[in-house]
């Protein structure tokens, strides 16, 4: 039995993990891969003398909604694989990389630069492990095609990777699209594509009932939802200073900064989300591309805050019917945001109703058990 497996079990007999069907087959599924990674077939003399070298195995892509194991799977399967050249890294922080080398070589390069960036990328590797595939700006979508196929078909590396959409969902709705789809031809032909969406959600169990919606703002508030963030996204609090950000292609060349963006996860502060202009297409792209969104700093709102109001009930609106579970610092719980005096009946504390209900509900154990998007 390989490492993997008999770590997977050991886990299983300790009661860390529940038994799950899917879970136990994409194990058995990476640990295949791994056996063909550590025992390659040696190639023919003829094909030695060709210069050819065997095509990779097939690369592994897990999806299934937040919490289900999929990091804890990619994590075993790298630690438990028994080669030097291999690679582990956050998607969003590999493709950083990518556009940074893509940078240098244009500088020195006359001709198309992807080719010798893949190059230089699969030297002394053999597999390239990430987590959290997601592509949310047009920048990655239009390369990724061109990039992965030089990966894997003309320098043959294998290629893990967990997501929490299917396939074809990946960068649905983006600008450009059309030059999107051959990588997800890709996917489709050279990975072995596997479901994880069983019954169980450890992401959920480790918050360990840490609150949803967190009052007064404060240090206590804040450190209730900075330790809700490293527990949904494995961050350790010793490296708080080094939690990557991201650009998210709001579309129409805009780009939103999200000071912190970790596996699914989104940090903003209320007057980034709700002080700047912004408008109910902002709040959807944020929507598809994050499961959970952490909002800092929620004021007392009414109606001399009419826009900023506004556009905070967009924004829940828009989170609630695509299910992303929030978390908040806030200075009243949601029944008390928005006073009911000072403002008669137009005041707008009124049209806020529906959103003190929605607030209530994303707090409950039952939404936050919903699936990312599940209706």
């Amino acid at each position: 039995m390989s490492g993997l497996l008999t770590r997977y079990q050991a886990l299983i007999a300790a009661g860390e993990l529940h038994p799950d069907a899917e879970q136990a087959a994409a194990g058995a599924r990476l640990a295949h891969l791994q056996e063909q990674l550590e025992n390659p077939p040696t190639p023919g003399l003829f094909a030695r003398l060709r210069g050819q070298h065997p095509p990779p195995p097939h690369g592994v892509y897990l999806w299934g909604g937040v919490g289900r194991g999929k990091s804890m799977l990619m994590d075993l399967f790298h630690d438990t694989l028994a080669i030097a050249e291999k690679r582990r890294a956050h998607f969003h922080a590999f493709m950083l990389d990518v556009h940074a080398r893509l940078r240098e070589a244009r500088k020195s390069e006359a001709g198309d630069p992807i080719p010798p960036v893949a190059a230089g990328i699969a030297k002394d590797l053999r597999v390239l492990a990430f987590d959290e595939m997601v592509v949310n700006n047009s920048a990655d979508a239009m390369i990724m095609s061109r990039l992965f196929t030089a990966l894997i078909r003309d320098h043959g590396i294998a290629v893990v990777t967990t997501s929490n959409r299917a396939p074809d969902q990946l960068y649905k709705d983006g600008l450009n699209r059309e030059h999107f789809l051959p990588f997800i031809a890709l996917i489709e032909a050279d990975f072995e594509v596997l479901a994880l969406n069983g019954p169980q959600d450890y992401r959920l169990e480790r918050l360990g009932g840490i609150a949803a919606w967190h009052t007064p703002l404060g240090e206590a508030a804040t450190a209730q939802v900075r330790e809700a963030f490293f527990r949904l996204t494995d961050y350790r609090p010793e490296d708080a200073a080094n939690v990557p950000s991201a650009e998210l292609d709001l579309g129409g060349g805009r780009m939103l900064h999200v000071p912190k963006s970790l596996k699914g996860v989104a940090v903003f502060s209320f007057k980034r989300l709700c002080g700047e202009a912004r408008g109910a297409a902002d709040y959807l792209a944020i929507a598809h591309a994050y499961h959970t969104v952490i909002v800092v700093g929620v004021p007392l709102l009414g109606a001399e805050m009419r826009n900023e109001t506004a556009r905070f009930v967009t924004l829940i609106d828009t989170l609630y019917e695509h299910k992303v579970k929030l978390f908040a610092t806030a200075a009243a719980a949601p029944q008390d945001l928005y006073p009911a005096g000072g403002g008669g009946n137009g005041s707008g504390r009124f049209e806020f109703e529906r959103s003190i209900s929605r607030l209530i509900e994303m707090q409950s154990a039952d939404y936050l058990a919903l699936g990312h998007g599940q209706g």
